[in-house]
């Protein structure tokens, strides 16, 4: 019986995954290269535009993957997971749109594609190994039988926000080898091996180009009226799912000597709401189902007097975490439990140190301890407004 550890990892074509890869190679296990293929052609997207995850470029990542994995010597294979990335994503991704919510489909590719279904298919196809691994920029680490995610040691690279909900069952088997270099160091390692994708430009879009237009080109989106905070009409819109908290170009509209900013959208009366920069700050937000990565941190108010627990927290990737302190929510407080027993439910109100700008519902809310773990996360609902702007006379 073999005695080497074998290592899947997540092969996308860039320079990350490839060295994590000859890390792992290096470093002695028998390594074998994934990649899921979520293209099949369905959507309108022009070839030749800056890669993306989602787009028709695929093939010349693939081709990538394939190069590296015959450069490093390992087995490769690809795991057609297009269904479920149209089911678990795409749909995710216009559902919430339509709702007037902005959805992170980020998040829900690594949880449910990337970290779930890419592993079990690949186990059902026969492929048999002990963890898997990918080029995401992140740590580790273990307390009192738990596992959390911690932040990179690149703080400009850091993926955590969009690994939040990995629980620590499913972090004991998966490994980072990324984790505690920067950029520069993987591109001058990658170099070093002669990696063909080591001066491969980054790809950091969701789709293709940039244009989420595509997506809805057959669930066409009814346009409607953007008007101020009082409700008066201002001009039309072309659709909600081409507006997001925060956004300032392509409104069409000029008023005024402030620029004006969508500071919501209302999806059932299918408005955009727009104001000055002030009306985005807010003080606080509610995330009815946040999950901590330590299920004991949930009897935080679960005591006669609520108390609040303080950490840092971060509402989109490149936000610089702010000081924050959590208090349950009493009202609508989530009574589902999740299947992990390294996770429970519980839903809070965040309070700000300082107001936040653009707080976005749909967006996700991660709370970090003060050396960098990820303590728990869930889903923004909504946002407190900041008494001194205008968010808070909104009519909808």
């Amino acid at each position: 019986m073999s005695t080497i550890t074998t290592v899947a990892v997540g092969l996308s074509g860039g320079v990350d995954s490839a060295l994590a890869a000859a890390i792992l190679v290096e470093s002695g296990y028998k390594v074998i290269g994934l990649t899921m293929k979520i293209w099949r052609g369905a959507y309108k997207i022009q070839e030749g535009l800056k890669h993306a995850c989602f787009g028709p470029g695929e093939e010349e990542d693939i081709a990538a993957c394939e190069a590296t994995a015959a450069r490093l010597g390992i087995d490769y294979k690809v795991i057609d997971l297009s269904e479920e990335y149209e089911a678990r994503v795409l749909e995710y991704f216009r559902a919430e749109y339509k709702a007037g919510r902005t959805p992170n489909p980020c998040i829900i590719c690594n949880r449910e594609l990337k970290f779930g279904f890419l592993v079990d298919k690949a186990h059902q196809a026969g492929l048999e190994f002990d963890y898997f691994a990918t080029g995401h920029y992140v740590r580790k680490e273990s307390h009192n039988g738990v596992t959390f995610l911690k932040t990179a040691a690149d703080k400009g690279k850091d993926q955590s926000y969009f690994l939040y909900s990995l629980e620590s069952s499913r972090l004991e088997r998966i490994l980072f080898p990324l984790g505690e270099l920067t950029k520069e160091e993987v591109r001058r390692r990658a170099l070093a091996l002669n990696l063909e994708v080591a001066e491969k430009p980054e790809s950091q879009d969701f789709v293709a180009g940039g244009d989420y237009t595509p997506l809805f080109e057959n669930s066409h989106p009814e346009p409607g009226d953007i008007v101020d905070t009082k409700g008066k009409v201002l001009g039309k819109h072309r659709g909600l799912p081409f507006y997001t908290i925060g956004q300032r170009r392509g409104l069409g509209i000029s008023i005024g000597p402030e620029p004006l900013y969508v500071l919501g959208v209302d999806a059932k009366k299918n408005r955009v709401i727009v104001g000055p920069n002030n009306g985005l700050f807010s003080t606080g937000l509610v995330s009815r189902d946040f999950r901590f990565q330590d299920p004991t941190m949930a009897g935080f108010s679960h005591t006669g007097q609520p108390a609040a627990l303080s950490g840092f927290g971060k509402i989109r990737q490149n936000h610089k975490p702010a000081a924050c302190t959590l208090l349950p929510n009493e009202t609508g407080v989530s009574k589902a439990t999740s299947s992990s027993s390294t996770i429970a439910s519980s839903g809070v109100q965040i309070d700000f140190e300082l107001a936040q700008r653009a707080v976005a519902p749909g967006q996700s809310f991660v709370l970090y301890s003060e050396d960098g773990l990820v303590l728990g996360g869930g889903v923004i609902d909504e946002a407190i407004a900041d008494s001194h702007g205008e968010a808070g006379s909104i009519s909808t």
